[in-house]
């Protein structure tokens, strides 16, 4: 917890940003959300980031000064007004803003983070920084981030020896009767001592997540607006996934889809747990998750494409005749086989079609292949991995395996 990240670290995530701005011809990004603010300054106080394709960014700010000056690591000033901003950008970077722009003396091209921005928000910063054009530049501050360093690393891996011990004092007191809410309690109870910040961020609009997803039998395999293979019924309309008042029965699969959050940078892992044993249907389809795992690990290595791990994933469920069941069921299936991970929880690449950049050392990435039988419940595997020059390397430290309980608690299997 609490790591010191090394010297130069936040002047690498700024030039490796500054390399894409310079290709992608723009003059600069600006970056208004909270978890880019983070990661381009060591803090994530109200305001705005500028970084130009050439020279030191700033990080202006409108509240608190003082706890920004205290902890970011790159140039810092107070925001004087939103209104006066566009005066602010200007005085400070005449060239990105009083420049000629492109060939023809067009407008100089500023980037920004427009997958996220509110567009209320945009139509402002339209007003108020003239002679430039905004365009997205969420691409490219994405891609950034897909690359992770050590330190980045080192945070994941502290995360997933959290979630791990958490994990195994829930399944210690695991009983039929127990609802999914007990049993998340303690799970809960177990990473925040250990320093989870109580949630894991999205990306997604409208998309939410809080410490993941324990549900059992057929509340698993409710359908959810949630853009993964599985939801959970939920406590209510009101937050309709993850864990129920469901008591957990014998001889049903219980999901345990799991994060954890630490120093900002989240780790995701998913293990089944069974009081009994599971039907042999569902028990066989796990057994193919495994499977997918395997072949997977096998292809994740620099030079592999997402997209081709997507679609092997896709024809080992079809010839295992589990195609309809696979990362959902019917119309509520995802379109993906797993994420990239990070300060976010749904971080690019993702597993699918249309992602066709190379994987590249330094990606950590979340596979989890998961079949869903509406009525009985959801049974899969999730790790997270690194890609390393060779290979891949597993992140997740809870041991891979159908965690199988005979009697009231005891006797794992």
């Amino acid at each position: 917890m609490n790591k010191v990240p090394p010297s130069g670290e936040w002047s690498e995530r700024v030039h490796r940003l500054q390399a894409k701005l310079e290709t992608a011809g723009m003059a600069g990004c600006l970056v208004t959300q909270n978890v880019g603010i983070y990661y381009f300054t060591g803090s994530m106080q109200a305001g705005y980031v500028f970084v130009p394709a050439v020279g030191e960014p700033t990080y202006y700010v409108r509240r608190s000064v003082t706890r920004a000056l205290a902890e970011s690591r790159i140039r810092t000033t107070e925001l004087l007004s939103f209104r006066a901003f566009g005066e602010q950008l200007s005085a400070d970077y005449p060239q990105s803003f009083a420049g000629t722009g492109e060939a023809g003396g067009q407008r100089p091209l500023i980037g920004s983070d427009l997958d996220v921005m509110p567009a209320q928000l945009y139509l402002k910063l339209g007003e108020v920084i003239s002679g430039v054009r905004i365009v997205d530049a969420s691409g490219l501050l994405r891609s950034v981030r897909s690359v992770k360093s050590a330190y980045e690393i080192d945070c994941i891996s502290n995360a997933a020896e959290a979630v791990a011990t958490a994990l195994e004092e829930g399944l210690a007191v695991l009983k039929p009767g127990m609802t999914e809410l007990e049993l998340m309690a303690v799970i809960e109870s177990g990473i925040r001592r250990r320093g989870h910040s109580g949630l894991m961020r999205m990306r997604g609009y409208n998309q939410e997540i809080m410490t993941g997803i324990v549900s059992a039998g057929e509340a698993a395999a409710e359908p959810s607006y949630f853009d993964g293979p599985a939801g959970g019924r939920g406590l209510s309309p009101a937050s309709p996934k993850s864990v129920s008042l469901r008591p957990i029965g014998r001889d049903e699969p219980i999901l345990l889809d799991l994060g954890c959050c630490i120093d900002g940078y989240v780790i995701d892992q998913t293990r089944t747990a069974v009081i009994g044993a599971l039907k042999p249907e569902l028990a066989a389809a796990y057994r193919v998750s495994e499977e997918i795992v395997r072949a997977t690990e096998r292809l994740l290595r620099p030079g592999t494409t997402p997209e081709q791990l997507y679609v092997q994933a896709l024809e080992m469920a079809e010839s295992a005749g589990l195609a309809g069941h696979f990362m959902g069921y019917g119309k509520d299936q995802v379109k993906f086989l797993g994420h990239g991970i990070g300060l976010e929880i749904d971080e690019w690449p993702v597993l699918a079609r249309g992602f066709r950049e190379p994987l590249e050392p330094g990606m950590t990435l979340a596979v989890e292949p998961k079949f869903t039988f509406p009525g009985q419940g959801v049974v899969g595997i999730e790790n997270t991995y690194l890609i390393t020059v060779e290979g891949c390397r597993t992140l997740t430290v809870s041991p891979e395996k159908l965690y199988e309980y005979f009697g009231a608690n005891d006797d794992c299997g």
